[in-house]
Formats: C-alpha cells, structure tokens, sequence
C-alpha cells in the first residue's frame, strides 16, 4: 500500500476503517432531554475555559435514539450537557457521554473530540412513560421519566393548526463545543482543543415536552452526579432528520 492510498483512508485500521467518511447523516433521530438546575460551583469546575458558565445553572441531561446514522449504524447514547458561553456567545459544552456501539465512539472521539465511553443507554415507553436508562458497567447510574407525547409543540390541539417548529431549530442550530484531547505517542497532549460545530440540514417530524423526572447515581467511573440534580425544569422530546457535518478549531491549548 502506497503513501496516496493510507492517506486517503478514513480511519483506522487500515484493513477495515472503523468508520467512513462525513458528514453523516441521521434519519429518525430521537432525543429526550431533561433540563434541570445544578449546582453553580460544579458547573464552573467541569466547564474548560475559556468556556463560562451561562448564568442558567442549568445542565441537560439526553438520550438519543439513532436507529438509521450513516455510517456509523444503529445505537443509542446518553449524557451531559452543559449550556455555557464562548466570547459572550451562548454554546452547548459536551460534557460526559455514553453509548453502546464502537463506530460512533471511535469517530466521535477522533474527529470532533466527544467525551464518549462504552455504555449502555436505552430509550423506550412503557405505557404512558418515555424513560431514558443509563448503565455503566453493570450499574444503573442515570434515569429519566417524561410523561409521554404529554404536550405536543408542533401541533395547536384547541385551533387544528400546525405550529412553527422554530424553538427546537433553534436548540439544534446552537454551537456545540467539545474538549478534544488526543495523546501523542510519547503519551504527552498532542492534541488539546475546544472544537465547534453546528448540526445542518435540519427536519422535526415531531416535538413534545412534558413533566420530568431525574435520577443521577453516584459511579466513580462514570461520574454523571457530579453535576447534582437540584430541581428538575422539564423535558423535551423531538424527533429529527440531520446530519452531523465536520467541525472546526475553536481554541488550541497548545498553541
């Protein structure tokens, strides 16, 4: 194999690249998200600078449901997120991140730097429960509960009209910022930089919020009650077509 075909290979191996090239594409993805008020110290200590807090107190606890992701297959994942500020401008900081599927880890960590460990997340509805379920080796370490479809935002029930689904864009066109950290050989940083993207092409096929609940269990490898439940603001649920395109550098530690 010549030096032109290694480098115009997606990734590793290079017998079989765990993942193809971008963007992706998803169709049908899910997200339940409860939002909940944490503590403001906790949210200061897990936000990298020059990232700030936003002044909200408030951390997004998700599970996303991806039964048809370009390339990268079906799976689901959960996780923390933390609305916060870059330059005075407001961004979702990914802060903790599970899934259970090797292609959407490997790439998620390589390309844009995603905080995401083996899990094992579940989104499902039990009567009239939506439930978000994070194990982590074994052990229950988060759940959440939403009244299912309780509210329906896109659709005024009293008028028979549709409404404009212009909250939720707007939640999924924020910038979205991950740490990236990647070793170089000698085990030193060799990458260490806050990368941005925003999510493109954007279709809600549905979109719902509700009363919510939040249980967050202690696990010292998978530390997700480090950002302590305090009262819980509500859910949403939403189901979308988009896709994930590449990111950019926002700032280089190594620089």
């Amino acid at each position: 194999m010549n030096a032109d075909e290694i480098l115009s290979q997606a990734s590793m191996p290079i017998a079989a690249p765990a993942y193809p090239k971008g963007p992706y594409r998803f169709i049908n993805r899910e997200f339940f998200t409860v939002i909940y008020e944490s503590d403001p110290d906790a949210i200061r200590a897990a936000l990298p600078e020059p990232l700030e807090p936003d002044g909200s107190n408030t951390v997004l606890f998700e599970t996303i449901r991806m039964p048809d992701s370009a390339g990268f297959g079906d799976y689901t994942e959960a996780g923390l997120v933390i609305p916060a500020l870059h330059d005075g401008q407001p961004v979702n900081f990914t802060q903790q991140m599970f899934l259970d599927c090797s292609p959407p880890i490997y790439g998620g960590r390589e390309i844009w730097g995603f905080p995401k460990k083996l899990g094992h997340p579940r989104l499902f509805v039990e009567g009239a429960t939506l439930t978000g379920h994070l194990e982590f080796d074994g052990t229950t370490i988060a759940l959440a509960t939403m009244g299912y479809k309780y509210q329906h935002l896109l659709y005024d029930v009293d008028h028979g009209t549709k409404c404009h689904p212009d909250a939720i864009l707007k939640k999924l066109q924020k910038t979205q910022v991950n740490l990236k950290m990647i070793p170089h050989v000698d085990g030193s940083l060799a990458i260490v930089q806050l990368v941005a993207y925003e999510l493109a092409d954007i279709t809600v096929k549905g979109a719902w919020s509700g009363p919510a609940g939040l249980q967050l269990i202690h696990h010292v490898n998978a530390p997700v009650a480090s950002l302590p439940v305090r009262k819980v603001v509500g859910g949403l649920h939403f189901i979308t077509d988009l896709t994930l395109p590449y990111g950019r550098v926002l700032h280089d530690y190594l620089d």
